[in-house]
């Protein structure tokens, strides 16, 4: 018979586990990690014949994508990939982020997932099914630091310096500045230890005395906060 067990610290678990992979998944698709330095583009014709020079902006880089403002647009911005290949992404150590990157997301996409249907399945395999997705987001959170370590090694790229100047170097910015993305990655690393640390509290909850006692009452549905 299935048991449906809701309390307080599992449920805020659940949340913060769904957070935090959203958030590191919104992280890497964006192109906000980098904001160049303040540019014009080139001069354009104006609607009245007479050519105007474009309002200076900072364009934006990702870790494979970028927005730039190109004067022929009507919506003036472009975002889209720079890097149609793997390869083709600005520096090795770039390269190695990503994988890093996706491989935590994908842990904590993998845990999100099972986290929704806690409330009906507490084991898997005679495991703690806490226990395991605790320890896939401690896994996923030492991924997604070695790729947050890694990625301030690339800002010595070709592609980086078109961005921010020739003295972007490996861990100095330049003339650019840190995106929200980043922090929104560095963030979303710091809630996956959280969660990890946090799986024991959801785990205990659900296995103390009093939901032991409403289950040999024979009740099916089980909330405590």
């Amino acid at each position: 018979m299935c048991h449906v067990i809701v309390t307080c610290r599992s449920m805020l678990w659940t949340l913060l586990s769904i957070v935090a992979a959203f958030s590191e998944l919104i992280a890497f698709l964006s192109t906000d990690w980098l904001v160049g330095f303040p540019r014009t583009p080139d001069a354009v014709f104006s609607p009245h014949g007479a050519t105007a020079a474009g309002e200076a902006y900072r364009p934006t880089l990702g870790i494979y994508g970028r927005c730039i403002r190109l004067p022929h647009l009507r919506r003036g911005v472009l975002c889209g990939p720079y890097a149609v290949h793997f390869g083709e992404i600005a520096s090795g150590f770039w390269q190695a982020t990503s994988i890093f990157l996706a491989a935590g997301i994908l842990l904590l996409c993998a845990v999100a997932f099972i986290s929704v249907f806690t409330m009906c399945f507490q084991s898997i395999m005679k495991k703690s099914i806490f226990n395991v997705c605790g320890l896939l987001q401690a896994i996923a959170g030492l991924f997604l630091i070695m790729g947050l370590m890694l990625y301030p090694a690339g800002w010595g790229s070709d592609k980086v310096q078109l961005y921010c100047g020739p003295d972007a170097a490996p861990y100095q910015l330049g003339l650019c500045s840190m995106g929200w993305a980043f922090y929104t990655a560095l963030g979303g690393t710091v809630l996956t230890f959280i969660c990890a640390v946090f799986s024991a509290q959801a785990e205990i909850a659900t296995s103390s005395d009093k939901v032991q006692e409403e289950i040999e009452e024979g009740k099916s549905l089980i909330c405590l906060l």
